[in-house]
């Protein structure tokens, strides 16, 4: 073995030109498999950084819920049967999980605490959080990198306020610093001391790829650094609200029990403290309030669920793997396509090595030990390439959705998986040049008269090609259908000009303010930043315009009759927005008025404009200028429709606008705006004075998100640009590869019939018509293969349909064009050796002869 690998290195070394074309080709297509299995690996294969992640189990709830009144949900997967699957719980039920547990060593609660403004020696920014139990490092078996991690103790109201940090927050923010612990920072103007640094391979246990949170703090803290909302003069905490479920929880196995043993442990648990918890919620009410509460007849509970937790929190998202699953299909066609391409340059090389063949046969080496010695050579090249393919996945890895492809690691799952692809890869395009090859037979061969070992490369040849060809053909008809959807898209008319406009974000709340204060601040922002020089106008809304969130709430007309006890499903998207919204925007007014500023006011009689969707929806009978709505019957008469405006749309470019209400954002809670600035000129150059206008007014808020709305319209189209992009460079890659080898082919068939062209030429046939024979015999390989990759289209289609966009599946346009482009390249690959078929000398063809 040792032999061959030295011989088959030095015959690689000898033709080196020959070598990289085939070990660059072989890189392509295994470093774009690689890429593709990193992510796959991410997704599905790798567990949570924690000690012994199989122990681990999640808890989460599946079926309809009435037993909370509100709810923070991070995830929503769908069971087999297509019900919600949820991951929150309350912490008076966590609780009582910790109160009832007799299968689990222990069990801990955490979850995501949003962003907080830390201010660290005067100068603030925005850092996301996390809080967690007590219990929760020792659980998960994680010890800090630097000082230490927090305790039961210091998950206490009466503790000092602690916090640990990621390490990825520690390189960032205080540059590896080593004298960070002790240090004391303001978080929510909380006074906080950092205790620990987390190890780098930490990421927590919300998902296996994902990035850390930058500051992690105790439950009992939360609180303190979100300040609950005030009601009839309490501070209600989610800590003490039994209905509202926000929490994650997972616990760590005892040995040799089952999930299905912690689940009979803590089903009825679960159900008996969820409806407790609605009971105690009620019991809180005044009579008034509990009589005409819709929440007295709830009764649905839901099912408690325990499942692996080696994974995670999160499921994966469906919009990545469908994305991955087709993009799987596209590498995996290319490879096919290099493995076809590297077998013709084998076969054509194998060829001129059949003189050492039949030596080496004739002096009694075996068939099999010369099989052997040309899949060592085969191997080495797929070796070669694999080496080079793994640094082209890791920038590969680019292409993939969102910021998988930059968390995906390159782990020993994909290093094996790239050896097992090199392997196979070697094998695949090695063996059949290496079975014909020693094939011939000893005396014919080195007599030079053979022409049986020519003749069937020639056959195995051409019908790899037409195998590359039908590939080609179904890659570049997936790009022209990817670049027609992302083009449609594109072209969508979104209701209001995305031009111009520059986004952003302040939380005031962070800093202390409280609903008045932050309003008056946005008012003052808006005001402010409307009179900038270059600045059209300002406004704000929350959402944002397809930003990706959605605000919707029950919708019920004044006058209408619902059934009593019956939940109202009719539900209507919702904006906060400023009244000079639709001006600043550019969304026409079609009925009726818009906000004025006199009713953005919390004492003003409460009005909202809708738009053409749920005037249509909710009122089909006539005007609804000047009907009433609410979100339950009890205020069904609140809200005054004063106007009518366009469609805009709200999250999706592919559907229809939803219903959609605006309301005034100082008669409403606003959560955090999105501060929208129109600009004379390019949005971008704006934000350097929009943040010195910001600081003028608080050196210690942040502006953070900042974008444009056109970026905001592109992320809406990540998948379909993902797609084309993918299409489009693997579909030019095919194209490139059917175009060598279509070349190869051909030239070394004009190579094998040189003699004959020359007879032909001496015995009066005309070089015009060798040229179009020989291109003839080319152009029937590309239309065989052409008809066989459109009839793999037509089959395959369905697999797409569901992600194109104004186009159908089986599109005649996008099918010709990828015909045609495919044909000119087919063409010019053919002409070439043509033309040299064409210019053979008889002479010298008769005198080789």
């Amino acid at each position: 073995m040792l032999k061959d690998l030295r011989y088959g290195l030095r015959m690689l070394l000898h033709a080196k030109a020959w070598t990289a074309v085939v070990v660059v080709s072989l890189a392509l297509g295994i470093g774009a498999n690689t890429a593709i299995f990193s992510a796959m690996n991410a997704m599905l294969l790798t567990r949570v950084p924690v000690e012994d992640p199989d122990a681990l189990v999640r808890l989460r709830y599946v079926g309809r819920n009435q037993m909370a009144t509100s709810s923070s949900d991070y995830g929503v997967a769908r069971s087999v049967a297509g019900d919600d699957v949820r991951t929150t719980f309350s912490y008076p039920m966590y609780q009582q999980f910790l109160k009832d547990n007799q299968t689990m060593v222990d069990v801990l609660a955490c979850s995501p605490g949003g962003r907080v403004n830390v201010a660290v020696n005067g100068q603030a920014e925005l850092a996301s959080a996390f809080v967690a139990t007590g219990n929760y490092f020792r659980v998960l078996g994680i010890e800090a990198r630097i000082g230490r991690v927090f305790g039961p103790a210091d998950d206490n109201p009466t503790a000092p306020p602690v916090a640990v940090i990621s390490d990825r927050f520690w390189r960032s923010r205080f540059g590896s610093d080593r004298s960070v612990v002790g240090k004391v920072i303001a978080a929510n103007l909380v006074q906080v001391t950092i205790v620990g640094v987390l190890p780098a391979a930490f990421t927590g246990i919300q998902q296996p790829v994902a990035l850390p949170p930058d500051i992690t703090f105790p439950l009992n803290l939360e609180p303190q650094i979100n300040r609950p909302p005030v009601i009839n003069g309490v501070a209600m905490s989610r800590l003490v609200q039994p209905t509202y479920w926000w929490l994650q929880v997972m616990g760590r196995v005892k040995p040799g029990v089952s999930r299905a043993q912690v689940e009979g442990n803590l089903a009825g648990v679960f159900q008996a403290t969820a409806r407790a918890g609605l009971d105690s919620y009620l019991a809180g009410l005044t009579a008034e309030a509990r009589a005409t509460s819709a929440n007295q007849n709830r009764t649905a509970v839901p099912r408690l669920l325990v499942e692996p937790g080696a994974r995670g929190i999160y499921d994966v998202s469906e919009t990545n793997l469908q994305a991955v699953r087709i993009l799987t299909g596209i590498v995996a066609l290319v490879l096919l396509i290099v493995c076809a391409n590297v077998a013709n340059l084998l076969l054509s090389r194998a060829t001129g090595r059949q003189k050492e063949v039949s030596i080496r046969l004739s002096v009694g080496a075996t068939r099999g030990r010369l099989v052997r010695q040309m899949l060592v050579e085969s191997l080495l090249l797929a070796s070669l390439g694999g080496a080079l393919g793994i640094a082209v996945g890791y920038w590969g890895r680019l292409l993939l959705p969102g910021t998988l492809g930059q968390l995906a690691p390159l782990d020993w799952r994909v290093f094996a998986f790239t050896a097992i692809v090199v392997v196979l890869t070697g094998v695949v395009f090695g063996i059949a040049p290496a079975l014909r090859t020693t094939r011939a037979d000893i005396n014919s061969v080195l007599k030079e008269t053979s022409r049986s070992v020519a003749g069937s490369r020639s056959v195995l040849g051409k019908s790899l090609l037409v195998v590359q060809v039908a590939i080609s053909l179904v890659l570049v008809t997936g790009a022209g259908l990817f670049l027609r959807t992302l083009g449609n898209l594109r072209a969508v008319d979104v209701g209001f000009d995305p031009a111009n406009l520059v986004l952003f974000r302040v939380n005031p709340q962070l800093n202390g303010y409280n609903e008045q204060r932050s309003a008056e601040l946005y008012q003052q922002l808006i005001d402010r930043l409307g009179g900038l020089p270059g600045v059209r106008a300002a406004t704000l809304s929350n959402p944002g315009l397809l930003s990706g969130s959605v605000n919707q709430s029950s919708i019920f007309v004044q006058g209408r009759t619902y059934e009593i006890g019956v939940q109202q499903r009719d539900s209507i998207n919702r904006l906060v927005v400023a009244p000079n919204f639709f001006d600043v925007m550019r969304i026409p007014l079609k009925l009726g008025r818009g906000l004025t500023d006199a009713e953005n006011n919390a004492k003003a009689p409460k009005v909202a404009v809708i738009n053409e969707a749920a005037a249509r929806k909710y009122f089909p009978e006539g005007n609804p200028v000047g009907r009433r709505i609410g979100s339950s019957t009890e205020t069904s008469g609140q809200l005054e429709v004063v106007g009518i405006s366009r469609d805009a749309k709200y999250d999706s470019l592919r559907d229809e606008a939803p219903p959609t209400m605006y309301v005034p954002f100082r008669q409403a809670r606003m959560g955090t705006p999105t501060i929208a600035v129109r600009t004379a000129g390019d949005p971008l150059t704006f934000v350097a004075t929009i943040r010195e206008t910001i600081r003028s007014i608080d050196p210690n808020l942040p502006m953070v998100d900042v974008s444009t709305q056109m970026e905001q319209v592109e992320q809406r189209v990540e998948q379909e640009r993902t797609f084309a992009r993918a299409y489009t460079l693997f579909g030019a890659l095919a194209l490139i590869l059917a175009a060598v080898g279509l070349y190869g082919v051909m030239s070394y068939t004009v190579a094998r019939r040189t003699n004959e062209i020359g007879i032909r030429l001496a015995l009066g046939a005309q070089r015009e018509q060798v040229l179009g024979a020989t291109m003839r015999e080319s152009l029937v390989l590309v239309c065989v293969g052409a008809a066989i990759g459109i009839a793999i289209v037509f089959a395959s289609s369905r697999f797409v349909a569901s992600l194109l966009f104004g186009v159908p599946k089986n599109d005649a346009v996008s099918i010709a064009l990828a015909t045609a482009v495919l044909a000119i390249v087919a063409a010019v690959a053919a002409y070439l050796p043509a033309r040299r078929a064409s210019r053979v000398d008889p002479m010298v063809a008769l005198r080789n002869e």
